[in-house]
């Protein structure tokens, strides 16, 4: 009897097999620690944690005065200054020298460096719990199940989610968008339908919503942009009040112009008008507070990858709701309840859409770097990120011949600048900073549209993050400096 019970929890095709996962749930939300056997593996290295909760009443933070939340939990912060220097200590790879200079890392917007906790949970994973989730009743399967479902708890607390049920893992941002495409917009989007998108949208919030309205024979409506790269909000509005409009779907902070976009206000502009919203918070989670329950989006989409985690893994955030109505995005192990030859029948949410095996260790790891965002302080990070933006358009501006694209006033915006200087091309301009020992993006940013807007095929970009100082801006600009000697501008 007992050899038949082991049997059936371990298949996938049976109800028992999810007993874990709900195990593992139910110990976040009542007490962890009375079911042993799941709790999460405990590190051989001491660590000091800041809860990822607070009593009492938060403050408001507020962006060209639209409020970017009010609930959520992990961005209070003690009173100590933000000591950059010693959060530069946490990452091994700035030790780095590059053409006999020290690393100048200013492509964060790309992806971030991770500290050495995340690295060290990665490796502790595999040498230590290394297993697939849920199905398992050995010990290393509990825990890597009580890991992983922790990280999803983590995440859910990070921007103040009703629930870890509706954090779904996926490989990132551009996963996440395709995801709502195709599950939510085969079955919500059809003929004649509106879909408002801007004209500031990253590839990812673009091509698959091109797809699905060639598909489904629905239609592009755009938001422009004013010159100093700001939404204008009377096109949004125009588009709206024009009718059939089934989805807005926009970036929460651009990864060109650095534009942090009110999404707050046009979320309930959207919602007066029965019409969801998906927000593509990639350059904005990482860096910014961010509460989904006070934004009220239905979708919010950001990969791990920008905020110190693992390449490969991000999050769908979706409402409750939508994705109860939502059928599976993928097929196959894992997010069934039952298969048989001619019909099958699905898990609840978030099982539903994460088929086959996950990327487990990236989950454990980007649970480690939200711990480690958090205990730094969102907050602290966005005051170091608008001090060093604002020191950054202060020196760059002094160049000679140089234009900063976007938003004037460098308080308005998130920590990117993009840059030409004269006619040199933004490759050129890279390869000149590289010798430098100095690391930033060239190209269209997979912004193409964003691109002809601005009259321009390519743009250099900085982009700071938690480890960067004044120091490198100061060589940034020198370097930019040489390059104009050198090409005579």
């Amino acid at each position: 009897m007992l050899r038949r019970r082991w049997v059936g929890a371990s298949s996938s095709t049976s109800p028992k097999a999810t007993s874990h996962a709900v195990a593992a749930i139910a110990s976040y939300r009542k007490a962890r620690n009375r079911l042993p056997g799941l709790a999460v593996p405990k590190s051989t290295t001491p660590t000091t944690k800041l809860p990822l909760t607070f009593p009492g009443q938060l403050a408001q933070s507020t962006v060209r005065g639209y409020a970017t939340q009010k609930q959520a939990t992990a961005y209070i912060h003690g009173k100590e200054p933000y000591d950059v220097e010693k959060v530069r200590h946490d990452f091994p790879i700035l030790k780095r020298i590059i053409n006999g200079k020290p690393l100048a890392y200013l492509d964060s917007a790309a992806t971030t460096q991770k500290p050495r906790d995340v690295i060290d949970e990665l490796t502790r994973f595999y040498n230590e719990y290394n297993a697939n989730v849920h199905r398992g009743v050995y010990k290393i399967s509990e825990e890597a199940t009580a890991a992983y479902e922790e990280a999803r708890a983590k995440i859910a607390r990070l921007i103040n989610a009703s629930s870890p049920s509706e954090i779904i893992f996926v490989r990132g941002t551009t996963e996440a968008i395709n995801l709502v495409a195709q599950s939510w917009g085969r079955t919500n989007i059809g003929l004649g339908d509106g879909i408002i998108l801007t004209e500031m949208e990253h590839h990812s919030n673009i091509v698959p919503w091109q797809l699905l309205a060639k598909e489904r024979g629905a239609h592009l409506k755009y938001v422009g942009l004013t010159d100093d790269g700001h939404l204008i909000h009377d096109d949004f509005r125009l588009h709206l009040e024009s009718g059939g409009i089934k989805l807005v779907t926009m970036t929460h902070v651009s990864n060109v112009l650095g534009t942090i976009n009110p999404v707050r206000e046009y979320v309930r502009e959207a919602h007066k008008q029965g019409c969801p919203v998906l927000v593509d918070a990639a350059q904005s989670v990482p860096h910014i507070p961010v509460d989904v329950r006070d934004l009220d989006c239905d979708f919010l989409a950001f990969s791990g990858h920008k905020m110190c985690g693992p390449t490969g893994i991000g999050v769908l955030f979706a409402k409750k709701t939508q994705l109860e109505e939502m059928p599976p995005y993928h097929g196959g192990g894992e997010m069934i309840r039952e298969v048989h030859l001619y019909e099958s029948t699905w898990k609840d949410s978030p099982y539903k859409f994460e088929a086959g095996t996950t990327n487990i260790a990236g989950a454990i790891g980007l649970g480690k770097a939200v711990d480690y965002v958090s205990e730094l302080g969102l907050r602290n990070i966005q005051g170091h990120e608008r001090e060093l933006t604002e020191y950054a358009h202060d020196r760059l501006g002094k160049v000679k011949g140089i234009r900063i694209y976007g938003p004037e006033n460098p308080g308005t915006k998130a920590g990117v600048i993009s840059f030409n200087l004269g006619d040199v091309h933004a490759h050129d301009m890279a390869t000149l900073l590289d010798e430098d020992g100095i690391a930033v993006r060239s190209g269209h940013h997979c912004a193409q549209p964003l691109m002809e807007r601005l009259g321009v095929s390519s743009t250099t970009r900085a982009s700071v993050y938690v480890y960067n100082n004044e120091e490198e801006i100061d060589r940034l600009a020198e370097s930019v400096k040489r390059a104009g000697r050198i090409f005579k501008i």
